[in-house]
């Protein structure tokens, strides 16, 4: 699949069958047997850091794997398809004459652990003879024994299948009888069990939980036809998500528009029948300048298409210009230290360490502690995105702490971190930042989107419109889409809401790589105002 088709995924049914799912079938009760004893796994992980040092490594470190997929898929008053995965191994990573090598097994016997870390080292003195320059890792202190798990209520994966299935067959029926004529609904869980061991004397056991319940709504009418995403977003959590508390429900100007840190998704899917109905009657856009209101759960894909992506450093220097191009934040723009990526508001991070975010660990995949940083700082590009062996090509001595495999039997690398918008010192609410609006649109839900290889020029779409006139939203509208470049974009934002409006969305299936891997990332901001941006009828292409 194209990198882009991850991100965009929108038939959840059929679709599911597409998906990147890893290791063999097996029963949902297979799914909750008990781990592998964390005393044995650092038993096979000093066989492995060992046979590699005796070859010659000075560096190895091992990952030991036990990655769980669960995807349920609905349509309608059926269920489409459910599958059970689960992938075990370990893979072996190396420095041998100043060069990497790599190799995994998912025999996890000692003999075949050595072997694997043996043909590790091959492969690394092998690729020396083209190497022109040494790995130079930036240092790591060993952190000896420790263990991190999401903080889970419940563990979506020990769920009865048939309660999965009854709530999504709930929101299928609350979207027919508001509205829709079709609907696709699903819940995607995974678990990743992951333990890491190196030579710097790292033994780091986590437990990571991910939650995705996404659905496509459509209707159908002498008009045409129209769909609807749900506004939920992909988490780092457990069950408890699907709760829908009322405190988390986000209203703007008396709508419902989306949700915080938990979903409601059968209110979602009700509010989706209601709204498809008014989307067969909405207004066409006329084209023209307006100013943009962008609700967080749409806002977030553009800030991975516009920051994530240009600022993850390995891009920047041209190891990923033959599968998804380059970045126009090259080295001598970060350099001048003055290069004005937006307005003197926008202040962009990186974090892996958010709470209910995709990308939320403790440690990274080749043992750093994760942290915050700055990326771009009142509105000055600081930062990019580098793990050990890239911070020193831009005069640091500190990993970032983005690196990450989507297996055990995949090489870990530079990964987009969660990258976020800071909100507004002063709390401002959604409807604070649409007050001076005079004529404007409100865009709230990730729609289509497309953006160049530098990852400058772009075009995105949405989910729900609505205009404001004087302050205040008014009538549903349709067929919009905005025109920017980059820098122009982050330069005309005025204005965002504060930290009670700030919300985290993500994507699943983020791909990068060849051969091609896919993460879990998400995206924070509030509520987020932007001036004078080009916005184009799609219909009418004009």
């Amino acid at each position: 699949m194209e990198r882009r088709d991850f991100i965009k995924l929108g038939g959840y049914g059929a679709g599911a069958l597409m998906l990147p799912i890893s290791g063999v079938a097996v029963s949902a009760e297979q799914l909750l047997d008990r781990p592998m004893d964390v005393a044995q796994k650092k038993k096979l992980a000093n066989i492995a850091l060992n046979a590699a040092k005796a070859k010659g490594a000075t560096y190895a470190d091992a990952r030991i794997g036990r990655y769980l997929n669960q995807f349920v898929t609905t349509r309608e008053a059926r269920v489409s398809n459910i599958v059970n995965t689960e992938s075990a191994g370990i893979g072996v990573r190396v420095i041998a004459n100043g060069t990497w090598g790599f190799a995994s097994t998912s025999n996890m016997t000692p003999d075949s652990i050595a072997r694997t870390a043996e043909k590790a080292v091959a492969v690394a003195i092998a690729n020396s003879k083209f190497q022109t320059a040494p790995v130079k890792l930036a240092p790591v202190k060993g952190v000896g024994d420790v263990s991190w798990q999401t903080p889970i209520k419940k563990n979506a994966i020990e769920i009865p299948i048939k309660e999965k299935v009854d709530l999504l067959l709930s929101v299928n029926d609350a979207a027919m009888k508001n509205g829709a004529n079709f609907i696709n609904s699903s819940l995607f869980l995974v678990n990743e069990q992951k333990y890491f061991a190196s030579t710097d004397g790292s033994y780091i056991d986590q437990d990571v939980h991910r939650l995705w319940a996404p659905f496509t709504a459509t209707s159908v009418g002498p008009e045409g036809f129209k769909q609807r995403n749900g506004l939920g977003n992909p988490v780092g959590m457990g069950f408890e998500y699907l709760e829908g508390k009322e405190e988390d429900k986000i209203r703007v100007s008396g709508a419902n528009i989306g949700y915080k840190n938990s979903y409601d998704i059968i209110e979602d899917a009700a509010e989706a029948g209601k709204q498809l109905k008014a989307k067969l009657k909405a207004k066409s856009v006329e084209p023209g300048k307006y100013d943009l209101v962008l609700d967080p759960a749409h806002l977030m894909l553009t800030i991975h298409e516009s920051v994530g992506h240009p600022l993850e450093l390995d891009r920047v220097l041209g190891y990923e210009a033959n599968f998804a191009g380059t970045s126009f934040a090259t080295l001598d723009k970060w350099k001048s230290k003055k290069f004005q990526y937006g307005s003197d508001i926008v202040n962009l991070f990186a974090d892996k360490t958010q709470k209910h975010s995709l990308g939320y660990v403790e440690y990274d995949d080749e043992g750093v502690k994760t942290k915050e940083w700055d990326l771009v700082k009142d509105g000055i590009l600081v930062n990019y995105q580098a793990t050990r062996d890239q911070v020193h090509m831009i005069d640091q001595n500190e990993s970032h702490g983005c690196s990450y495999s989507q297996s055990w039997r995949d090489v870990q690398f530079q990964r987009m971190s969660n990258v976020s918008l800071r909100p507004n010192k002063e709390d401002l609410s959604a409807d604070d930042v649409i007050k001076d609006v005079e004529k404007g649109i409100y865009i709230a839900g990730r729609g289509s989107f497309s953006i160049d290889q530098q990852r400058y020029n772009f075009q995105f779409g949405g989910q729900l419109f609505y205009e404001i006139k004087d302050g205040k939203i008014v009538d549903q509208i349709e067929d919009v889409a905005y025109q920017s470049n980059t820098q122009q974009f982050w330069n005309s934002c005025v204005q965002m809401a504060g930290k009670s409006d700030y919300r985290v969305g993500g994507t699943f299936f983020d791909g990068k790589g060849q051969p091609s891997q896919v993460s879990a990332v998400s995206h924070g901001c509030p509520t987020t105002r932007f001036n004078n941006i080009n916005v184009i009828n799609t219909a009418r292409n004009v």
